[in-house]
């Protein structure tokens, strides 16, 4: 009998130890639509749900007054439009700290601020304002005595790195290290916060069919894919890529700074050329990563750190402008019926819900590396040869066509773009249209300065996508 009850508490230790060090769940909370239920509501279904955490892109009042109470802790938004005013001076901060924090905290569990989002991809080139924001905001949360309580980041896209594979190969994006990487991950140290990082294996996917297995990308059973340079072996996209933003920090001495995941998720419907995005696909992505985050550990790179992660997101968002995909993340349609049913919690895991099973998947049939004919290249961090996740630079028809006309004469001429494709009888000039001939131009440009910060803006005529330009049958290049 006492061999029996040594041997139980010995299993329970273990259990225990499990759940001690796997990560955590939350959401992000996106309203970019106009039929979705009340806050009050959506906080009541978060409840039901066993949602914890949650994540906003804004300081919304009816929201943070919604939650109040609730248990849920909340991560909050200063907007991109406002951080030329908070880092110009810390009495904008302190402000917006009494107005849009202490109004609310701590009935309002709010545990972080999220400085600005992607803003190295904001077409309107805020990032030089970056650092100093989230410094006044850390400086005006001191001021008054939450900083211990509170902790300041930035989300950063995947697209901030130069190189992700392999994986141990991580690295950011040159232009980016001194001015704002080295200095905003110095801030993150001193201050005790961590690192702000969305990735989506979806778009690598999408962009790489041909050298990414389905199976590798929604963390079902594959054959893995092995780190040449370390020996470690990766059975998920999203881990390879994570690790890809800790090899970067290493590079720069700062691999002792922690990682969120502050988006991540896959689409239930998309454009024809978005291979993959089905509700089938989605469900097997979304739960198998909770079944992931909530019984395992940490990645290949760093297996004691927990895995914090929220999803994108609780809504479709009916308004969100750009592909079909973007209005289809939700794991809930505005009605809170779900659009695919998993689990978030450890507790429905261990009810044995079915999240990501087989049964519930049906698999897109895509060449994988194992049945090419001729090899294909390893690949690890979301990448093919090129090894940088793929974006492209297009026209802003809302420049108006005086300001594209300048700034495609511009790009074609002192700017040094390749426009010979866009010539009459050449591969690209048809559609014969200022804008599909102005996105051709900018890409072309922005691909040649390696996709530096600020190479696709052209004074607001263009902006950065992640979706392969579609104009006619041209093709744009991905690099030069």
């Amino acid at each position: 009998m006492a061999a029996f009850t040594t041997l139980t508490s010995f299993f329970l230790l273990l259990s225990l130890l499990s759940v001690a060090n796997s990560g955590s769940i939350g959401i992000n909370y996106g309203r970019i639509a106009n039929n979705l239920p009340t806050p009050e509501e959506v906080v009541q279904l978060l409840k039901s749900q066993g949602i914890n955490r949650v994540k906003l892109y804004d300081t919304d009042s009816s929201v943070l007054t919604a939650l109040s109470g609730s248990n849920i802790s909340v991560t909050v938004a200063l907007p991109n439009e406002q951080l030329s005013d908070a880092a110009s001076k810390q009495s904008f901060t302190d402000s917006w700290v009494q107005s849009n924090i202490l109004r609310y905290y701590p009935k309002t569990n709010i545990e972080s601020i999220a400085v600005g989002n992607e803003v190295f991809v904001d077409p309107k080139n805020t990032t030089k304002f970056l650092v100093a924001a989230m410094k006044n905001v850390y400086a005006s949360l001191v001021k008054y005595g939450v900083a211990s309580s509170i902790k300041v980041s930035s989300p950063i896209a995947l697209s901030a790195l130069q190189n992700s594979y392999p994986s141990s190969a991580g690295s950011f994006k040159t232009d980016l290290i001194e001015p704002v990487i080295k200095p905003m991950l110095s801030f993150l140290k001193q201050s005790g916060s961590f690192l702000a990082v969305n990735i989506y294996p979806f778009f690598a996917y999408v962009a790489n069919t041909d050298t990414i297995s389905l199976d590798y990308a929604l963390f079902r059973d594959n054959k893995g894919v092995t780190d040449p340079n370390n020996g470690l072996v990766y059975k998920s996209l999203f881990e390879a890529q994570i690790d890809a933003v800790y090899a970067a920090m290493k590079a720069l001495n700062f691999d002792d700074v922690k990682m969120e995941i502050t988006e991540t998720g896959w689409p239930s419907k998309g454009d024809e050329n978005e291979t993959g995005a089905s509700a089938d696909n989605a469900a097997a992505y979304n739960g198998n990563l909770v079944k992931r985050v909530l019984t395992g550990s940490g990645t290949p790179l760093k297996p004691d750190e927990p895995l914090n992660v929220y999803l994108f997101a609780l809504f479709n968002e009916n308004q969100k402008p750009g592909p079909v995909s973007e209005r289809n993340y939700g794991l809930f349609y505005p009605s809170k019926e779900k659009v695919y049913d998993i689990t978030l919690t450890q507790e429905g895991l261990e009810a044995g819900a079915n999240n990501g099973s087989k049964s519930q998947v049906v698999k897109t049939p895509v060449p994988s590396p194992s049945s090419s004919p001729t090899p294909a290249p390893v690949v690890g961090g979301g990448v093919e040869e090129s090894k940088v996740v793929n974006t492209w630079c297009v026209a802003n028809e809302k420049a108006g066509a005086e300001q594209l006309q300048a700034a495609l004469d511009y790009a074609c001429g002192e700017g040094g773009a390749d426009c010979r494709p866009i010539q009459p009888g050449s591969t690209c000039h048809n559609p014969d249209t200022l804008e599909a001939h102005a996105s051709y131009a900018f890409n072309s440009y922005y691909q040649k300065k390696a996709r530096g910060t600020g190479t696709c803006d052209f004074k607001g005529a263009a902006y950065v996508v992640t979706q392969h330009p579609k104009y006619g049958s041209c093709k744009f290049p991905t690099g030069y």
